[in-house]
């Protein structure tokens, strides 16, 4: 891939409210993939987990999020990679005052409460 390759995938990523709350909810730390469900797709402009699979598979090939398997789960957290980190950092700033991604960190709260366990299997 060239650099302008490299570039186009990276704002396409960043070119989708869902993928800006999708990563907004992961500066917090890792999320399991049923957990950015809950959050994204509560009522009432709630998205399919599909739709939000789509969205963090966007996110993984523009090199902004990382996934570890940890059994029956699957985690995303935010890349290390320091140019995504710089990247990132711009983003914060422009989307940190959002009612939306305020909602979202009030939401998140309260699913990181419930256990992984629980919460994957629709409870």
């Amino acid at each position: 891939m060239t650099t302008l390759d490299v570039s186009t995938q990276l704002y396409k990523a960043l070119a989708h409210p869902a993928r800006l709350r999708i990563l907004a909810m992961l500066r917090g730390g890792d999320l399991c993939a049923c957990q950015i469900t809950a959050a994204l797709g509560l009522a009432p402009l709630g998205l399919a987990p599909s739709t939000i699979s789509s969205h963090v598979a966007e996110l993984r090939r523009a090199g902004l999020v990382t996934e570890r398997k940890d059994g029956r789960f699957v985690h995303f957290d935010l890349a290390k990679d320091p140019g995504a980190r710089s990247t990132l950092r711009q983003v914060w700033r422009q989307i940190e005052s959002d009612a939306q991604v305020e909602d979202d960190a009030d939401a998140l709260a309260k699913l990181r409460k419930i256990p992984l366990e629980q919460l994957c299997r629709g409870g």
